[in-house]
C-alpha cells in the first residue's frame, strides 16, 4: 500500500519518519525496512535487559520481562518523588538521540517526491500544538515530539519548548485532510478502553496519560468530513492485557510480539 502523507507524533513520529524515507529509497518495502531497522536498535540498546534476564529463571521469560519492568518503573517512580527530572538528568541525556542521528535520512524525508510528513510536538507555554513539516524536520524535532516531561527536559526549537505532542494532538488529522483525500488509515499505539481501576501510584500516571493522549484524537475524530473512509487499525486487543508498564518493554521478542499483532489486526479490518 503506497501513501501520500503520515502523521504522528511520539513513537508515531519516528515511525512516520523512517516510513517516509524509507519509501523514497524503495516504496512500500523500503518503508517497511526502514521502519524495522528503527525497532531492531531500540531493541538493541534496551536498557533494562539486565534486569529482566535475571529474574527469567525463577519465573520464565514472560513473567521475568513483565516483573522486571515493574521493578524499573517502581524505581523510577521512587526517584521521581524525591528529585525533579532536572537533577536526575542534568545534562539533558536522551538513549534516543544518537539512535535517531545515525538513522535519519533528512536528505530523503526533504525529497521534493516524498510523502507528507507531519510531526506535532507540544507547546509548553502555549499548550497548542506545533506542527513540523518535511523541510523542518530533525533529532530535535523527533526528540520534542516524544519528550515526556517527567523523564527529559523540555526541547528547546526555535526559542519555544516543547514536550510530547500526545499532550495537544494525538495524532493531528488536520493536515493530512489537505488535499482531501478518500481514504484515511489510523493505527492505533495505545488501547481506548482498560478493564480494572490502577491502585498504584505508577499505573495511574501511565493511564491518566492514556486518557490524556486519547482526548484530543477523539475530538479530530469526531470532525473529520463524512466523505473520507476512515480505517481503523486499534491496539484493544493487542495492547490492553498488558500491563501498563510494559510501554518500557522494548525486548526484540516482545517487540516482535506486538508487531504480529498489529498485522493480525489490520487483517480483521475491511477495507472498502
Amino acid at each position: 500500500m503506497g501513501f501520500a502523507a503520515i502523521t504522528g507524533v511520539s513513537s508515531g513520529a519516528m515511525i512516520a519518519a523512517m516510513a517516509v524515507q524509507g519509501y523514497v529509497h524503495d516504496g512500500s518495502r523500503g518503508a517497511r525496512a526502514a521502519v524495522n531497522q528503527l525497532w531492531q536498535r531500540v531493541a538493541e540498546a534496551h536498557i533494562f535487559s539486565p534486569v529482566n534476564s535475571a529474574l527469567d529463571w525463577m519465573w520464565g521469560w514472560d513473567k521475568g520481562m513483565e516483573f522486571g519492568q515493574e521493578m524499573a518503573w517502581a524505581g523510577i517512580t521512587n526517584a521521581l518523588r524525591m528529585f525533579n527530572p532536572g537533577q536526575l538528568n542534568p545534562f539533558g541525556q536522551n538513549p534516543l538521540a544518537p539512535l535517531l542521528e545515525d538513522l535519519l535520512d533528512l536528505d530523503a524525508i526533504r525529497d521534493p517526491a516524498a510523502p507528507r510528513l507531519f510531526a506535532a510536538a507540544t507547546d509548553v507555554e502555549s499548550g497548542a500544538a506545533r506542527i513540523f513539516t518535511n523541510q523542518e524536520i530533525s533529532v530535535d524535532v523527533l526528540l520534542a515530539s516524544a519528550c515526556i516531561p517527567m523523564m527529559f527536559p523540555a526541547v528547546r526549537i526555535g526559542g519555544r519548548h516543547y514536550w510530547d505532542g500526545g499532550y495537544s494532538c494525538n495524532p493531528a488529522l488536520t493536515p493530512v485532510l489537505t488535499p482531501r483525500p478518500e481514504r484515511l488509515v489510523l493505527i492505533r499505539a495505545q488501547p481506548r478502553a482498560r478493564k480494572g481501576v490502577p491502585n498504584t501510584t505508577a499505573d495511574i500516571v501511565h493511564r491518566l496519560h492514556e486518557i490524556a493522549f486519547q482526548a484530543p484524537l477523539d475530538a479530530e475524530i469526531a470532525m473529520l468530513p463524512p466523505e473520507v473512509e476512515l480505517v481503523d487499525i486499534n491496539a484493544d486487543i493487542a495492547l490492553a492485557s498488558h500491563p501498563l508498564t510494559s510501554k518500557m518493554n522494548t525486548e526484540r521478542n516482545f517487540l516482535d510480539n506486538l508487531f504480529a499483532a498489529g498485522r493480525t489486526a489490520a487483517a480483521l479490518v475491511t477495507v472498502t
